[in-house]
């Protein structure tokens, strides 16, 4: 098992590497992780010589045995030795799992190695702008803002922008009242045009990509532990999870998750590498945490629709990927007429899982800032130890490929962007033309039921 986790090589050869990316994530606990991982590496590797010593003495003991009974010769001191020898291998091999126990329990909770481009920093506010598209509309008032973060271009109006709650109030759009009543804060009714507008939402994106080469993959909605700890720090991420009573069974929180782990186990053929995947399903998050963030509107909700890239890739192809992933996303908001900036996500912001993260970030009139409609990630081969996918050498050597992900549009938060950016001053929405053949209509009035 201790080669699924991060690789013990590197703890081994070159700890300094482990430790280094420790102190950028500023994690000083699990600094002090990396020796005593090391020292229970090292009683493990000596409990394995020892099982490897002792069992080559009882295959001796055994053939010796035979041969001095074939001979007519006593054997009673010799099977002594060897039960004996039984005892010890047992209470090794005991030691030895408790040992493993110990390693995979801090390996398992390890992050991933950072890239060296990943910049140091507390929290999101030190995430690194690295570049912006589009003329978005601002409001006079949120220009100063605007401008500290990174904007330069600007659509300057004297007219308040509303934010997309305040629009679907007035056009009938979305109902939070009625579904606080029913599911509690965070669930929403979706409504009339908007209803049309995600499921447009989600099928210009999937043609988008499968034009692009992505396989389609509409996954299972619930995942066992097992899978779900091979993709993402479970103990981390448990709060977000929605537990099935009585079974082992969790609400996915993305398709990332039951698309990584499609192939567990699993030796992959180079010759079908890379395979790109466009999973399409429902997400389910607790939003356990966030309590006071987001409250209004729909931005940050238990349940949402997404469309998500994914790759499995050999790892010298894995940074060529991320770069593609995120332009892909680039091109998709690009389409849709959205003005966005892409930021390279710091230390502090980062997670446990990826090497390096950019997220492309929509501006929202409305609020007047830069929000996250887009993550992509490198998890190189951290998923992939975990959940032991590798393929095969030539030389008939395996090695763990390298996964990555990154959202092609979640559907709510894309959704607010189109309310807020194509808003007009009488408060009618209009549709990105892209849209316009998927939805059936070009835009959204001031009609009410």
């Amino acid at each position: 098992m201790i080669e699924k986790m991060i690789d013990i090589e590197i703890l081994r050869k070159n700890p300094e590497v482990v430790i280094e990316s420790l102190k950028k994530r500023r994690d000083e606990e699990k600094i002090g992780w990396v020796k005593k991982l090391i020292e229970l590496d090292e009683k493990w590797r000596e409990k394995v010589r020892e099982d490897n010593r002792l069992r080559r003495r009882k295959n001796e003991l055994v053939e010796e045995i035979a041969r001095r009974k074939k001979e007519g010769k006593g054997v009673k001191v010799l099977i002594r030795e060897s039960k004996g020898i039984e005892i010890k291998i047992e209470e090794n091999e005991k030691e030895m799992r408790e040992l493993q126990k110990q390693i995979e329990y801090y390996l398992l909770r390890m992050p991933n190695i950072l890239h060296e481009s990943v910049p140091c920093g507390e929290d999101e506010s030190d995430n690194v702008p690295i570049r912006f598209w589009g003329k978005p509309l601002v409001w006079k008032e949120h220009l100063e803002e605007f401008k500290r973060q990174g904007g330069k271009r600007a659509k300057v109006v004297k007219w308040k922008p509303l934010d997309h709650q305040d629009l679907a109030d007035k056009l009938g759009l979305i109902d939070v009242k009625r579904a606080a009543k029913v599911a509690g804060s965070r669930f929403y009714y979706l409504r009339k045009e908007l209803v049309i507008l995600d499921l447009a939402l989600q099928r210009f994106a999937m043609d988008f990509l499968v034009k692009k080469g992505f396989t389609p993959i509409e996954p299972p909605f619930m995942l066992r532990r097992k899978a779900e700890e091979g993709v993402t720090s479970f103990e981390d991420f448990e709060e977000m999870l929605y537990k099935i009573e009585g079974e082992d069974l969790y609400l996915i929180p993305t398709s990332e998750h039951p698309i990584a782990a499609m192939h567990m186990d699993e030796v992959l053929n180079p010759k079908n590498l890379p395979l790109k995947y466009a999973g399409i399903s429902p997400c389910f998050r607790k939003e356990a945490g966030s309590h006071g963030r987001d409250t209004k509107g729909i931005f940050r909700v238990h349940q949402f629709n997404k469309v998500e890239q994914f790759v499995f890739c050999k790892p010298e192809e894995s940074w060529d990927w991320f770069e593609r992933l995120i332009k892909n996303a680039e091109e998709i908001f690009r389409k849709l007429r959205i003005p966005y900036r892409v930021v390279n996500i710091c230390t502090g912001d980062i997670g446990m899982v990826a090497a390096k993260k950019y997220d492309l970030e929509a501006w929202l009139p409305g609020q007047g800032k830069y929000r996250e409609m887009v993550s992509c990630s490198n998890c190189t081969e951290w998923q992939s130890r975990r959940l032991n996918i590798r393929y095969f050498l030539p030389t008939g050597e395996r090695k763990y490929v390298h996964t990555l992900n990154s959202t092609a549009i979640a559907t709510g938060r894309a959704i607010i962007a189109i309310m807020e950016n194509f808003q007009r001053k009488d408060g009618s929405i209009k549709i990105p033309k892209v849209l316009h053949k998927y939805a059936g209509f070009k835009r959204i009035g001031l009609k009410r039921d």
